[in-house]
């Protein structure tokens, strides 16, 4: 499967999406005959392991309907490692106001990086600008902040992100 995704890296989501149909999908159904087919006790590590993916299946297949989505959540897991690194240190935020800021800049960095953005850059245009907008009047000002609307400076060079 990851071998199907490497070849699709450079294709629109719905390139991606039809070449999954065309390529993934007849893999995945073989799988998933082969393992309705498996007579393993579930007493067997085996036996939980088929039941487990039996049981994940819908997850697993999810992929398929979006070609957005990918195979993997290894993205997402590296995202979140640092606040489970930084976890331990939420327990000496002094008060519950000071522990929500810190996830909030932890998310806006997190962010950042995974919109090809340098935090530091990013963070230093929305604390400039923020102040200045006038959300109250004109929610939709907001939208400037997103990492889709960043000025060119808070960008990674392409190669950098290669």
């Amino acid at each position: 499967m990851f071998a199907i995704e490497r070849k699709l890296i450079d294709c629109t989501a719905q390139e991606r999406h039809q070449k999954r149909q065309e390529l993934a999908k007849p893999v995945l159904d073989e799988f998933l005959s082969y393992l309705h087919a498996i007579k393993a006790s579930t007493k067997s590590g085996f036996g939980r392991a088929v039941q487990y993916t039996l049981n994940q299946w819908k997850y697993l297949e999810r992929y398929l309907r979006d070609g957005r989505l990918e195979i993997s959540n290894n993205r997402a897991e590296r995202s979140v490692k640092p606040f489970v690194i930084d976890r331990k240190n939420f327990l000496f935020a002094n008060t519950p106001r000071g522990a929500k800021a810190s996830a909030i800049i932890f998310s806006l960095i997190e962010t950042a990086k995974e919109n090809n953005l340098n935090p530091y850059a990013y963070l230093t245009y929305i604390f400039k600008q923020a102040p200045n907008l006038d959300i109250q009047k004109n929610p939709d000002a907001i939208v400037r902040l997103l990492p889709s609307s960043a000025p060119d400076f808070c960008k990674v060079p392409k190669a950098a992100t290669d």
